[in-house]
C-alpha cells in the first residue's frame, strides 16, 4: 500500500491545514495544464489526488493509520462507504458542488455593504442629493472579469472533463454505489485558469474607491436605511454586484429639536413683551418667519407654525414647528425701573400677593422629564 504521507511530503502528525497546503502546492505543480502531457507527471498527479482523498478525510485517515486501505473495495475494514454517503446518494442530501448537476459557476454575487451617512436637520427636512465615497470591488478593467490574462481563456479541466465533479465507486451493503465529489483540480468549476490576469490575480475584480450618488428623501431619521441596488462590490469573476445600504445618522441642531416630524424651539422674550404682546421674527429652516405674541402671553405658552416641520417620509406634507415661549424676568434693575414695577403692582393690587398653590401645568412635568432624559 502506498505511503500517502510520503507522497504529499508531510509528517504523519501533520495537521489538516498542513495536508491541504501540501496538496494544493503539488496539485498546481503537477496539473496537466501546467506540466503538459507528461505521463509521469500525470500519474503522480493522480497519486497526489488519491493521497489527499484519504488524508484529507478524518475517517479515512484514521482507517489508513490503523493499517487499512480506505481506497480499496470495502474500505480495508469492511467499511469504506459511510451512511452519509449512502444517504446523499439515494436522497440527494449532498451539499455544495457535489449536489448540483454540472460545474459551479465561477462568477458569484458580490457581498452587500453598509455605510453610515451623516446628514444635518435641513437635509432631513427637505431631502438632498449626496455623493458617497465607498471602497469596493469593481470588474477588473484588464481582463473584464474573465480572470485570464488578455489573449487567453479558461481551459476545460482535463481531470473531470469540465463536469466539475469526479465519480468514485464504493462498495456498501447495498452493493456497488457510484458517488460524485468536487474535482480537486478545478475546485468544481469545470475549468482552470492557465494564465491568470496579473492585475487581479485571477479574481476578475479589483479594489478601488468610487463615488456613488444618492437622493436622500425628506423625512429620513437616524437609523433609516437607504438601499442602492447593485452598488456594492462586484462578485468574483465579474459576478453581479451586491447591494449598498446607507444608514442615516442625523446630526443634532443648535436650535431645533426634532420629535417625529415636528420641530420644537424655545423663544425667549422679555417680561414686558409677553405682557403687552409683540410681533417677532424667528429664523427657521424656511427662512425668517413672523411670530405674533398676544398680550398676556404666559410662560411655556406654545405657538404652532403649521407646515414648517420635517417632510413626511411616507407621503406629502410636513410636520409643524412648535415655538415654546420662555418669559425672561429681570434679575437686576435700577431704582427707576424698580419704582415703575412697584407702581404697577400697586395699580394691580399686588403689593402683597397671597401665596396660593395651583394645579401644576402638564408642561412643567414635560420639561422636567426632558431635562432628566437629557433631551
Amino acid at each position: 500500500m502506498a505511503d500517502y504521507y510520503e507522497i504529499l511530503g508531510v509528517p504523519r502528525d501533520a495537521t489538516p491545514e498542513q495536508i491541504k497546503k501540501a496538496y494544493r502546492r503539488l496539485a498546481r505543480e503537477l496539473h496537466p495544464d501546467v506540466a503538459g502531457n507528461d505521463p509521469a507527471s500525470e500519474e503522480k498527479f493522480k497519486d497526489v489526488s488519491r493521497a489527499y482523498d484519504v488524508l484529507g478525510n478524518p475517517d479515512k485517515r484514521r482507517a489508513y493509520d490503523l493499517g487499512g486501505d480506505p481506497t480499496a473495495p470495502g474500505g480495508g475494514f469492511g467499511g469504506g462507504f459511510g451512511f452519509q454517503d449512502i444517504f446523499e446518494t439515494f436522497f440527494g442530501a449532498a451539499t455544495g458542488a457535489a449536489s448540483q448537476r454540472g460545474p459551479i459557476p465561477r462568477a458569484r454575487r458580490g457581498q452587500d455593504a453598509l455605510v453610515r451617512l451623516d446628514i444635518d436637520l435641513a437635509e432631513a427636512t427637505f431631502g438632498a442629493h449626496r455623493e458617497v465615497t465607498v471602497d469596493t470591488a469593481v470588474v477588473c478593467p484588464t481582463c473584464g472579469g474573465s480572470c485570464c490574462r488578455p489573449g487567453t481563456s479558461p481551459r476545460t479541466c482535463s481531470v473531470c472533463g469540465g463536469r466539475g465533479t469526479v465519480q468514485r465507486v464504493a462498495r456498501s451493503f447495498l452493493g456497488q454505489v457510484m458517488t460524485s465529489q468536487p474535482c480537486a483540480a478545478c475546485h468544481g468549476f469545470g475549468t482552470v485558469i492557465p494564465e491568470p490576469c496579473v492585475d487581479c490575480a485571477g479574481e476578475g475584480r479589483v479594489r478601488t474607491r468610487r463615488t456613488v450618488g444618492v437622493d436622500v428623501p425628506a423625512g429620513v431619521n437616524t437609523g433609516t436605511r437607504i438601499k442602492l441596488t447593485g452598488q456594492a462590490e462586484v462578485g468574483p469573476a465579474g459576478g453581479p454586484a451586491g447591494d449598498l445600504y446607507l444608514e442615516i445618522r442625523e446630526r443634532k441642531h443648535d436650535v431645533f429639536v426634532r420629535r417625529g416630524d415636528d420641530l420644537h424651539a424655545t423663544l425667549s422674550v422679555p417680561m414686558t413683551a409677553a405682557a403687552l404682546g409683540t410681533l417677532l421674527t424667528l429664523d427657521t429652516l424656511d427662512g425668517p418667519q413672523e411670530v405674533d405674541l398676544r398680550p398676556g402671553t404666559q410662560p411655556d405658552q406654545e405657538v404652532v407654525l403649521r407646515g414648517l416641520g420635517v417632510g413626511h417620509l411616507s407621503g406629502g406634507g410636513r410636520g409643524d414647528l412648535h415655538v415654546h415661549v420662555e418669559v425672561q424676568v429681570p434679575t437686576a434693575m435700577d431704582d427707576e425701573q424698580a419704582d415703575l414695577l412697584r407702581r404697577l403692582a400697586a395699580l394691580r393690587g399686588e403689593e402683597r400677593p397671597e401665596a396660593r398653590l395651583a394645579a401644576a401645568n402638564p408642561g412643567v412635568f414635560a420639561r422636567l422629564r426632558d431635562k432628566l432624559s437629557g433631551r
